[in-house]
């Protein structure tokens, strides 16, 4: 097995987040590594993102279950990171849920914007990364 492995097996996991991005309604709603990785940083705005989703699209009515959650749970699965890198991005996930939680009880035309943004700039992230760090 090449060293690439892991690095090509994580840019699949954000490919297919991409995917799931890019094609989410609007309408209703490895090795672990101590250091820190370059593309972190926008691998935990991408984990922020996907929980401010899980909030928001199950208050407007997207009945996706746990969709944005399980591609979370991918995403830690596939950088399988450990410790400080760990905590990090699940605080990004839990940080996105929360701050929506805190502020919107039912769906409005902002939270329907927000979601609408929110898939764009996932999805731009997931792009960006896949290109910059496939090979």
């Amino acid at each position: 097995m090449s060293a690439q492995t892991p690095i090509k097996r994580r840019l699949y996991i954000v490919a297919a987040l991409a995917a799931a991005l890019a094609f989410a309604p609007v309408g209703g709603p490895a090795r672990a590594q101590a250091a820190v990785a370059p593309f972190d940083g926008s691998l935990q705005r991408l984990a922020e993102i996907l929980g401010a989703l899980h909030y928001l699209r199950n208050i407007c009515g997207a009945n996706e279950g746990q969709k944005w959650r399980d591609e979370m749970q991918s995403l830690v699965n596939a950088e399988a990171p450990s410790g400080d890198r760990r905590l990090r991005m699940i605080a990004s996930f839990n940080r996105g849920y929360r701050g929506y939680q805190q502020s919107y009880r039912t769906c409005t035309p902002a939270a329907e914007l927000v979601i609408r943004r929110y898939l764009e700039e996932g999805s731009k992230i997931a792009r960006e990364m896949t290109a910059r760090y496939a090979n």
